[in-house]
């Protein structure tokens, strides 16, 4: 099975890049082309913004998807954003695990519990004395 991708604007801060299938050595190419079109989808100049890499179809992912995901989260750290990984599959969450990819603490396992984090997160830029 090949890649699909997807992007969603979600809100103006946040921008989700959906992965189908496998992230392989097959694929990764069409994920580091999709990545450069989901990074031109930041407004310009803007700092902070969110990338969601939702993770829910993805069936698999090899050492080269790794290192493609590797590169995105590089090219977003780089430019003052956040790469956030959103409903990964038992299988490739246990790479992550073995690999630590991704902070443990930028996977979330449902919208649900991402909205949580990104509504926190806003409301701590609001108001940065609230606790």
């Amino acid at each position: 099975m090949s890649l699909q991708t997807e992007i969603i604007q979600r809100d103006p801060g946040t921008t989700t890049l959906a992965l189908r299938g496998r992230l392989d050595s097959a694929s990764h190419e069409s994920f580091d082309a999709a990545a450069l079109n989901w990074f031109a989808g930041a407004p310009a100049g803007e700092v902070g913004h969110s990338f969601v890499l939702d993770l829910a179809g993805l069936d698999y992912i090899s050492s080269a998807g790794l290192r493609s995901v590797f590169k995105a989260r590089k090219e977003a750290l780089a430019h003052g954003h956040r790469l956030l990984v959103l409903g990964a599959q038992p299988q490739v969450q246990k790479v992550f695990d073995i690999v630590k990819a991704v902070p443990l603490s930028e996977i979330f396992a449902s919208n649900e519990e991402l909205d949580a984090y990104l509504d926190e997160i806003q409301q701590r830029m609001l108001d940065p004395d609230a606790d």
